[in-house]
């Protein structure tokens, strides 16, 4: 008698909404449902060089095609033996042949995009439209690179890299106007929108929830279970810097 009390307890609470908590996102994404899942029919293929031979690369352009779960379109490059796809850069066009050089081979103070982080692992950095790294320095068998963070970064003059810019720069200059179109761009890329605050929502609902206890600590520890794991997980230190 006393489960079925308390299961009957739970229902009536539940369909009232009253005292019963909400899984976070977290957690939610734990459990693997297809609202979370990205649909994998929205993607062309891995968009990577690692396929084009070090020397003598000269590449055709044979396609320029829409990538409806990345921020740029796809450039099909088509060599001797192989075809793979590259980020399109700004002005590329069906039948320009371009060619895939190290960074040994591309003069300082280029713009370059689609860079390889390691020889050969068909490149990782600045692949997002309107993304680029400007080339500042050789020496000997290391290159100094400005990423668009304006963090520089050293990496091997072996790897892999595009003269140019990323496509599709002036994509955030078109306002959405609407939520609807807001929600197809996330859909798309199968992200979850729209999202709540933590601190919008009531005490059971999130940790941050409730605003009858202010100055709650937002760091917790890495080995905390999911549903306490939010905010500034195991962080290095906190507050401003002092200068």
């Amino acid at each position: 008698m006393i489960s079925i009390s308390l299961e009957f307890t739970k229902t009536f609470l539940r369909k009232k909404g009253i005292g019963m908590g909400k899984n976070l996102v977290q957690q939610r994404r734990g459990r693997g449902t297809p609202r979370y899942r990205v649909p994998s029919h929205r993607w062309l293929g891995k968009a990577s060089y690692a396929a084009a031979p070090l020397e003598g690369a000269n590449g055709k352009i044979v396609k320029v095609v829409h990538s409806p779960g990345k921020l740029s379109p796809f450039a099909g490059v088509e060599l001797k033996k192989s075809f793979f796809y590259i980020p399109a850069t700004e002005g590329m066009y069906v039948g320009q042949e371009i060619p895939i050089k190290r960074i040994s081979e591309i003069p300082e103070g280029s713009k370059i995009c689609n860079i390889e982080l390691r020889p050969g692992d068909g490149g990782l950095m600045c692949k997002s439209s309107g993304a680029f790294a400007t080339l500042i320095s050789k020496e000997g068998s290391k290159a100094v690179l400005l990423m668009p963070s304006k963090q520089k970064k050293i990496i091997s003059t072996n790897c892999k890299a595009i003269q140019g810019t990323i496509a599709s720069a002036g994509r955030m200059e078109k306002p959405f106007i609407k939520a609807g179109t807001r929600h197809f761009k996330m859909q798309v890329r199968g992200k979850l929108y729209p999202i709540t605050s933590g601190v919008a929502k009531n005490a059971v609902n999130h940790p941050f929830g409730g605003q009858t206890r202010p100055g709650k600590p937002k760091s917790v520890s890495r080995h905390m279970p999911p549903g306490k794991k939010v905010g500034s997980i195991s962080p290095r230190r906190m507050g401003r810097k002092n200068k």
